[in-house]
């Protein structure tokens, strides 16, 4: 009998979303990074937000954010292109808010 081998993304994709399950605070912790190192990237805003979906269960997820499946399945594709208000019900449905703060090798100090 011939067994197939998942690819190793897979695997640890499976074992991140199962991480992430059942653990509000490792979800909070694992978009604060992504978006921490990511922060140019909105494609990697996407992904993060899709693997919590998936681990929180998309359907149900969808219906927290008030999306529908497909919707949110759309939007957080690798083509997708959120309007802002979907990206705070997003927010809104992980419990989390948006913030803002320098970057601060990029801040410079105005003359008073």
């Amino acid at each position: 009998m011939t067994t197939k081998n998942k690819a190793p993304h897979t695997d640890y994709r499976d074992s991140l979303i199962e991480r992430l399950r059942s653990d509000e605070q490792e979800q909070y912790y694992y978009l604060k990074a992504a978006l921490e190192e990511n922060s140019d990237s909105p494609e990697a805003l996407l992904i993060t937000l899709k693997t919590i979906a998936e681990a929180r269960g998309f359907s149900a997820f969808a219906a927290d954010a008030g999306l529908s499946r497909e919707s949110l399945y759309r939007t957080l594709s690798k083509n997708g292109n959120p309007k802002l208000d979907t990206i705070f019900k997003i927010f809104g449905a992980l419990g989390m808010r948006l913030t803002v703060e320098p970057i601060e090798h990029k801040t410079k100090k105005r003359a008073g």
